[in-house]
């Protein structure tokens, strides 16, 4: 066997532990994490301070160090997002349906976890604790392959978790990471369905599109963040200047920060210059079409057609004028990837057909798309964004990785 081979395994055999663990057990080995994690975040953000400075050297992109970067605060805020996970009840083992047939049998449907859940991602080490916390309190086993960027950020927080599961009696292997990221041991992860259940990439368009084209276990696709905001022509703009502003500065680098705004060409010049003076704070550029450039002239650049489609993850941001919302809507329908997008309107008919029209895991009336996240939505965390029409849609939090089992009591029946 592969030492990933090996992995799985042993990644197998704790998952039938951690099934039947009940939800006091998962609950100790949550708070004891939080615990381990604020009282020994030294370890972690010194770890973290050696891949920052290893991606300065490489020249990563300011955006990119900021999403790469650990701080005691964001630690603080991971220990909490831990401790809102104990608080969210338990998925597993709640009985959705239960009827008495024809023949005396009843039947009923009872929620179960999906088993051993790997996850692929990129320079988040956050998503490190929110993972496997997530995984944990619904009853999944969890491998963690994440990017050579936040290699040792990843290495010392997962010894810490494993720390902890071990503190209460529960299996290591319940949290592993995968301390190999080449290319080879990304691929051979996508195939290792004799152990993997479910797969999630958590990253860039070009790591989610090379897992579901490649993976032979199921993938649930997260993430590709092409998101846009329409300001209708009954906007109120200066709400949708700072809606704009903070949608596209915020934290410019995730996959909720919005990528392109449509603007309606009867409030196209005056809306350009409330918003433009707002976007110069964070010297964002715009890559225009023909409408925008002639009212902003040397301050922007011409957009090309791939503009129309790009998730930059940095202060660039897409400018298009719109007709009316009708073109606004299928102009998101056809360049969206079906992450979150927002109208900015004072028209409530407007609204309702923006939210009915627009195809997309999270629609906006009025609203930044900065608040598609588990944390916001009340999950407590999240594992990732989906942007499929499977069980699992928008933000995934504990229901979302649970599957179900039929549970069948009977007297003897027979066929």
């Amino acid at each position: 066997m592969t030492r990933l081979e090996q992995q799985g395994a042993a990644a197998k055999e704790a998952s039938r532990i951690l099934a039947t663990a009940g939800t006091a057990k998962k609950n100790a080995a949550l708070e004891a994490i939080a615990k381990i994690l604020a009282e020994r975040q030294a370890e972690w953000l010194e770890a973290n301070a050696l891949d920052i400075a290893a991606a300065k050297e490489n020249g990563m992109r300011p955006a990119m160090l900021d999403r790469l970067t650990l701080t005691p605060d964001r630690v603080q805020g991971i220990v909490d997002a831990v401790r809102q996970v104990i608080a969210l009840p338990d998925p597993i083992g709640r009985v959705t349906k239960m009827e008495t047939r024809p023949n005396g049998l009843i039947i009923g449907r009872r929620s179960v976890p999906l088993g051993v859940i790997a996850i692929i991602f990129e320079a988040r080490p956050n998503v490190t604790v929110d993972a496997a916390a997530l995984c944990l309190k619904s009853g999944n086993v969890c491998i963690l392959r994440g990017g050579k960027e936040a290699f040792r950020s990843n290495i010392a927080v997962t010894k810490l978790m494993r720390e902890a599961l071990s503190s209460v009696g529960l299996p290591e292997d319940c949290i592993s990471l995968v301390q190999d990221t080449s290319h080879e041991t990304a691929n051979e992860l996508m195939h290792l369905d004799k152990y993997v259940d479910v797969l999630i990439p958590r990253g860039g368009a070009g790591l989610i599109r090379t897992v579901a084209k490649e993976s032979s276990v199921p993938v649930i696709r997260t993430g590709e963040g092409v998101c846009h905001i329409y300001i209708d022509s009954e906007a109120d703009l200066d709400m949708g200047a700072n809606v704009l502003y903070n949608a596209k500065c915020s934290r410019p680098s995730v996959c909720n920060a919005v990528e392109c705004v449509l603007i309606a060409e009867d409030v196209l010049e005056p809306f350009l210059k409330q918003a433009v003076p707002l976007l110069d704070e964070k010297n964002v550029e715009l890559r225009c079409d023909g409408k925008s450039l002639d009212i902003l002239g040397s301050r922007a650049v011409p957009a090309m057609e791939s503009d129309w489609d790009a998730e930059y993850d940095d202060y660039i941001l897409a400018v298009r004028t719109v007709k009316d919302v009708h073109e606004a809507i299928d102009f998101i329908n056809r360049h969206s990837t079906g992450h979150s997008e927002s109208i900015i309107t004072k028209n409530y008919f407007t609204a309702q057909h923006f939210l009915d029209a627009v195809d997309a895991a999270a629609v906006y009336v009025n609203a930044s798309t900065r608040f598609t996240d588990g944390g916001e939505f009340g999950l407590g965390a999240e594992i990732g964004i989906s942007t499929q029409k499977m069980h699992a849609r928008g933000p995934m939090g504990l229901e979302e990785l649970t599957s179900s089992k039929y549970i069948i009591y009977g007297e003897g029946q027979v066929r």
